[in-house]
């Protein structure tokens, strides 16, 4: 099984647009975790497993024009979109690439290199951290940000989330990644060869705005893998997602997104 259809998640354009609202739920906590790691101007970074590459942009920003950063992803459409989205806010410092963790090879050349809910999909997430301790300089720094999946709630308690959460689980492991990855991530970053691993939390909740939407949306986008791998009918998951909107509509109603795990560390 190929990256590509291990992925759970809906990709192209639609795939796109969810991870629009996500990044923008999560630019906050990305912005403060970019500072705190000590991005700053002139520096080359890597972001593996980018998505649209909304946190490109920003890190591409961070940098200034002195720097460089470089995307990658396996979704050749995203990949396309964040080239012209790049353009269009004359990112001129910034490049994207179609390519596999598993099989991409750097040259040792970046001072930072950043990977956010990529490691969760894989089956073998030691290597790929292995291939981001080779990419960088003596000195440099991976960051790395996973679920825990476990950490959902909602108020009041909501059985559509509850089965949402258990399929978007199932379908992860059964596809050899691991939804609840979150709290390896310093176990797996010293296995790497990683020193001076650190660690931190976040977690997203509120009454109202793209926090209670990532859930029904996320639904949608992981459909077609339920449904592929037998875990529900068409019919059930349609039941679940209008459940999870109207959850998400329903004044007074709390939503949280799952637990969200940094962990960063360097190479000596």
């Amino acid at each position: 099984m190929t990256q590509q259809t291990r992925y759970v998640i809906r990709g192209g354009v639609e795939g796109r647009e969810r991870l629009r609202i996500l990044a923008r739920l999560m630019r906050p906590a990305a912005l403060d975790l970019l500072t705190r790691t000590g991005i700053r101007t002139g520096m080359t970074c890597l972001d593996v497993g980018c998505g649209g590459g909304d946190l490109t942009f920003d890190l591409a920003r961070m940098v200034g024009s002195m720097g460089r950063v470089v995307g990658t992803d396996i979704d050749e459409t995203k990949m396309e979109l964040a080239r012209q989205e790049a353009a269009a806010q004359q990112l001129t410092n910034v490049e994207f690439h179609v390519a596999d963790i598993a099989h991409y090879e750097p040259e040792p050349e970046f001072d930072r290199v950043h990977a956010r809910f990529l490691l969760t999909h894989l089956p073998d997430p030691q290597a790929a951290l292995a291939k981001m301790w080779r990419a960088l300089r003596p000195g440099g720094m991976v960051i790395v940000v996973d679920i825990d999946f476990r950490g959902y709630f909602s108020h009041p308690d909501c059985a559509a989330l509850a089965r949402y959460v258990d399929l978007y689980t199932r379908t992860v492991e059964r596809r050899g990644g691991d939804a609840n990855i979150g709290p390896r991530l310093p176990a797996l970053l010293s296995g790497a060869g990683f020193e001076n691993v650190q660690m931190n939390l976040v977690q997203m909740a509120g009454l109202t705005g793209d926090v209670k939407l990532m859930s029904p949306l996320t639904m949608e986008n992981i459909a077609d893998a339920v449904i592929t791998e037998g875990f529900a009918t068409a019919e059930q998951v349609d039941g679940i997602v209008a459940e999870l909107y109207e959850f998400a509509r329903t004044p007074g109603t709390i939503a949280s997104s799952p637990r969200f795990v940094e962990a960063w560390a360097t190479k000596s």
